[in-house]
């Protein structure tokens, strides 16, 4: 290695070195980005710039912690999410793109059935805080609640509504537990719903870097579901929205039991762009 290594040059051994570790390839741009400093136009306009020894030393560091299976995300510290970046680190889960669709079809029937209403969210299991923070910047006017069982997590999505200024109040307790003695308009929750048995499927980037008590639940991974719809039918207003997003065998479930707490209200599962059950919804007019 000398001082004269080209960025180009870098970035192609990198990218080679995680290919022949089973990983992806486009990891070694983001992580060269994120080492550089440089958007991805920039990184391509300073491709034949030559690479400091000690920024390569770096970078190379991180491709191999990549390889053997740190996730991205922990080596920047941040990943997007709804066109705005959430700190994460190994306290909370990774923000995933599936996640995006739930507030989609959330903001959707708000719009649609509370609409001219300054309403309240809650968000119970917030993680990170991705839910209740972009329901909140993406409706100014509404008052969001999240709750979270981990200290840790609360720590981490105080930070990144306090980044992305968003007034929302956290509260740490057992799913609904903390919302007691309030009515919510809308509640949303992303809750563990992996099965014990189903972990050595998971990679390992997720098995071994990723919190286990935000992935996994008991009863084949639906205990939490089943908690939650004893506990919702005191805590949703009428007319009132749920959104569940789920493990795409779990659509039959989950609607259920929804449909077990709200006989009166209208349950159905939605697709992900996979066409795969992931959410549950139930309106409750």
């Amino acid at each position: 290695m000398t001082d004269k290594l080209l960025i180009f040059e870098a970035l192609n051994g990198a990218s080679s070195f995680l290919k022949d570790n089973g990983r992806e390839e486009a990891a070694a741009r983001i992580l060269l980005q994120h080492e550089l400093g440089l958007s991805h136009a920039g990184l391509l306009a300073s491709m034949r710039d030559e690479m400091e020894n000690e920024v390569y030393k770096r970078f190379w560091t991180n491709i191999e912690r990549h390889a053997a299976g740190t996730p991205i995300q922990h080596l920047t510290g941040s990943e997007e999410f709804y066109g705005r970046n959430f700190l994460v680190n190994r306290d909370v889960l990774i923000p995933r793109p599936e996640t995006e669709e739930l507030i989609e079809e959330a903001l959707e029937l708000i719009s649609r059935n509370l609409p001219a209403k300054k309403i309240k969210i809650a968000d119970i299991g917030t993680g990170s805080g991705i839910i209740a923070v972009t329901m909140k910047c993406e409706i100014p006017d509404a008052s969001v609640t999240a709750t979270d069982i981990s200290e840790k997590a609360l720590r981490m999505a105080r930070k990144n509504a306090g980044r992305l200024k968003a007034d929302v109040e956290f509260l740490q307790g057992d799913l609904a537990e903390p919302l007691g003695g309030s009515e919510w308009d809308v509640i949303l929750s992303n809750p563990p719903y992996i099965a014990y048995g189903e972990a050595p499927e998971l990679s390992d980037s997720v098995r071994d870097f990723e919190p286990h008590l935000a992935l996994f639940a008991d009863n084949n991974g639906l205990a939490l579901y089943e908690k939650l719809a004893r506990q919702l039918p005191k805590l949703l207003k009428k007319p009132g929205i749920i959104g569940l997003e789920i493990g795409y065998t779990q659509g039959a479930a989950v609607s259920g039991m929804l449909k077990a707490a709200f006989p009166e209200a209208k349950v159905y599962v939605k697709k992900d762009i996979n066409r795969k059950d992931r959410m549950v919804f139930c309106i409750n007019i």
